[in-house]
């Protein structure tokens, strides 16, 4: 066997591996859009149905009639609004003072930053909850989306995309007369479009399929979001699967077609934003 003919072997491999990989991603999102258009039998058969004999499209009516969906997705979408644009205002602002600022401690503070990340997002439930109930904002939209207006990770991939720029280019900038803030949002945002695009997409994802937070700071029903929503198929009798995969497919679905359409900014986002140079 020749080298060419190794080489073609390793590419068959490859992509059947990845093939592999890529049906193994799929499985669940299947199951999930094949269980919501089941009958009650149907979804708790065993053995499993994979595809069921009939289309029950009521299912879709049924879960949209069980719970205020209407509210729980205008929810969503003012929570994962509020939170992204906020993320992506604190996130510019703070990676360009990391990046082009000089300040005293500048090197420790960032390190100390990165190091939070180590910290599971579970340790900060609590002090959290304390303190938005000390100021009265539990069961508000506030509650909802201040705990995530920065991300020390998209500051990283920001500061790195910043810092990129060759330093020429803010040399000229500053011998035109260009303040710092006008160079900010006139030169560095636009060369760093993919990283802000990929970290505004990664953030809409998180936001919209948040759960456990929005469970915790809200115990009205009107200020309930998609994924808390979803709840409302289990009871003490048990859970209604097929209605629950409906009313998951209606959550889920917008977050895949905007990764499908918008992935090569995320890929490229970070690729860029993961390296200097």
């Amino acid at each position: 066997m020749n080298q060419k003919q190794k080489n073609k072997l390793l590419d068959v491999f490859v992509y059947i591996v990845l093939a592999l990989g890529a049906l193994t991603m799929l499985l669940p999102f299947f199951w999930m859009i094949s269980t919501s258009l089941k009958t009650p039998g149907e979804a708790v058969a065993m053995p499993p149905v994979w595809i069921p004999k009939f289309f029950q499209i009521e299912n879709y009516k049924q879960a949209l009639a069980a719970a205020p969906f209407g509210q729980y997705f205008l929810n969503s979408v003012i929570v994962t609004t509020a939170s992204t644009l906020g993320e992506l205002f604190t996130t510019i602002l703070a990676a360009y003072a990391f990046a082009r600022l000089e300040f005293y401690g500048k090197n420790f503070l960032f390190v100390l930053l990165i190091s939070t990340m180590m910290v599971p997002g579970e340790l900060l439930i609590i002090p959290n909850f304390v303190t938005l109930s000390n100021w009265n904002l539990i069961n508000t939209y506030a509650s909802l989306f201040l705990p995530y207006l920065a991300s020390i990770f998209s500051i990283y991939i920001l500061k790195e995309a910043f810092e990129s720029v060759p330093d020429e280019v803010y040399y000229a900038a500053k011998v035109d007369g260009c303040s710092d803030w006008r160079y900010l949002w006139t030169v560095m945002v636009p060369l760093a479009k993919s990283s802000i695009v990929s970290i505004a997409i990664l953030a809409i994802i998180g936001s919209w399929n948040s759960f456990i937070w929005p469970l915790i700071v809200t115990t009205e029903q009107s200020m309930r979001v998609l994924p808390v929503g979803l709840q409302a198929f289990t009871t003490e009798a048990g859970t209604q699967y097929e209605l629950l995969m409906a009313a998951s497919t209606i959550v889920v679905v917008p977050m895949i077609i905007i990764y499908i359409f918008l992935q090569k900014y995320i890929i490229e986002g970070l690729a860029t934003g993961g390296s200097k140079g």
